[in-house]
């Protein structure tokens, strides 16, 4: 059998740039801006998706409609994204050889990129492979299991970040001939999005 490979999909942030919306629940394609990313991992080859929610998380969980994945609740997602990043990797089966992060605001992310990802880690079993997309870095991200205990330990919202810089040679980057998928923190993001494919 292959390996165990978990999603965690980061959805706790608060939105703060946006005020009066959550912007997980922003409409797209037929669906909201997170449940069109939750869909893209669950019809990816990840063995389980779990979703870690924050701010707003009972809105969330009452408007986003899942098949295979499930929420999790951060109780400290204010502290940083590297805090529902470990309530993620606290959450994912104790089998899991590797956990993929998937940010929620970034509906650019596909399955297809998500399973490159997989798959370039059950070949090369690099401890993590990183997407390159024409040269600019970005999500998603796999770290094997030897690494959840750092990834664990992290503080604010750099440090992913942060602890690849430290170490470059653990990093495997498959190349993306893809858009960059670019986060959706204010109006103007949402705008240049939606102008760009339809909602």
């Amino acid at each position: 059998m292959s390996p165990l490979v978990s999603g965690i999909v980061l959805a706790a942030g608060k939105s703060s740039r946006l005020k009066t919306q959550t912007k997980q629940l922003l409409p797209w394609r037929g669906t909201t801006l997170l449940g069109w990313v939750i869909r893209q991992a669950e019809i990816s080859p990840l063995d389980e998706v779990v979703v870690v929610v924050g701010h707003e998380a009972e809105e969330v969980r009452r408007s986003v409609h899942l098949e295979k994945a499930r929420f999790v609740e951060a109780p400290d997602f204010h502290e940083g994204c590297t805090a529902s990043i470990r309530t993620g990797l606290e959450a994912i089966d104790p089998k899991a050889e590797a956990a993929v992060l998937i940010l929620g605001d970034q509906p650019g992310i596909e399955s297809q990129t998500i399973a490159a990802v997989v798959e370039e880690w059950r070949q090369t079993e690099r401890p993590v492979v990183r997407v390159s997309y024409h040269g600019h870095s970005g999500h998603p991200m796999l770290f094997s299991k030897a690494l959840f205990g750092q990834l664990k330990a992290l503080h604010g919202d750099k440090g992913v970040w942060k602890l690849l810089e430290a170490h470059p040679e653990w990093v495997g980057e498959i190349e993306i001939d893809r858009p960059f998928p670019s986060d959706v923190n204010t109006w103007e993001d949402y705008a240049k999005l939606a102008s760009a494919s339809p909602i």
